[in-house]
C-alpha cells in the first residue's frame, strides 16, 4: 500500500507528548506502587498512540498490510515511585530509523509536577505476520519515521539513552 493509512508527515513535535493515562488500582503491587511489570503495559500502550495517531502504523498497519512494528530490545529506568490513581504522560523522541527499523527514547511523566519517573529506550523492527519475518517499511512510512528523527534532533539527549546495565565498581 502506498497511501498512509492514518497519522501525519509532520512536521512533529519535539518530543511527541501522549496524554490521558492513569495508574489503574490492577497495576499496584504488595509494595504499594506501580509493579515493574505494568511499566512495560502502559509505555507500550503510549507507544501504540504514538504509532496510530502521528504515523499511521501499529494496529491499523497490522489489519491493513499484515505487518506491524515488533520491540526487539528495551531497557527501562525507573526513576521515582508511581503511586495508583496518578496521572502520567509521555515524552517520545525518535532517536534513529532505517526501511526496517526504529529506535525511540520515551519518558514517563506524572501529570501533577511533571517529574520523570521512568524512561524506556528500545529498537523496534517491521515484521511480517505472514512469514514472522522483517520487511521493510511501505515508502510513506519509512519517510514519517525519517522525518520524525529528523525534527527531534536538535533534543538534548537524556542521561538514560544508551545506559549500560550492570554493577558499577570502584
Amino acid at each position: 500500500m502506498n497511501e498512509p493509512l492514518s497519522g501525519h508527515d509532520g512536521p512533529y513535535d519535539a518530543p511527541v507528548e501522549i496524554r490521558g493515562f492513569t495508574v489503574l488500582p490492577e497495576w499496584i503491587d504488595y509494595n504499594g506502587h506501580m509493579n515493574v511489570g505494568f511499566y512495560g503495559v502502559v509505555f507500550d500502550m503510549a507507544l501504540e498512540r504514538l504509532m496510530a495517531d502521528h504515523l499511521g502504523l501499529g494496529e491499523v498497519q497490522v489489519d491493513a498490510l499484515g505487518q506491524g512494528p515488533y520491540i526487539l530490545q528495551s531497557h527501562m529506568s525507573f526513576l521515582r515511585e508511581v503511586q495508583q490513581d496518578q496521572p502520567l504522560y509521555f515524552r517520545f523522541r525518535m532517536l534513529d530509523a532505517d526501511q526496517k527499523r526504529g529506535h525511540y527514547f520515551a519518558q514517563m511523566l506524572s501529570e501533577e509536577d511533571d517529574a520523570v519517573c521512568a524512561t524506556q529506550e528500545a529498537l523496534f523492527m517491521n515484521v511480517s505476520h505472514t512469514t514472522g519475518r522483517s520487511v521493510s517499511y511501505p515508502d510513506w512510512a519509512a519517510m514519517r519515521l525519517a522525518q520524525m528523527v529528523r525534527d527531534h534532533a536538535g533534543l538534548e539527549t537524556a542521561p538514560q539513552v544508551g545506559q549500560s546495565i550492570g554493577i558499577r565498581r570502584k
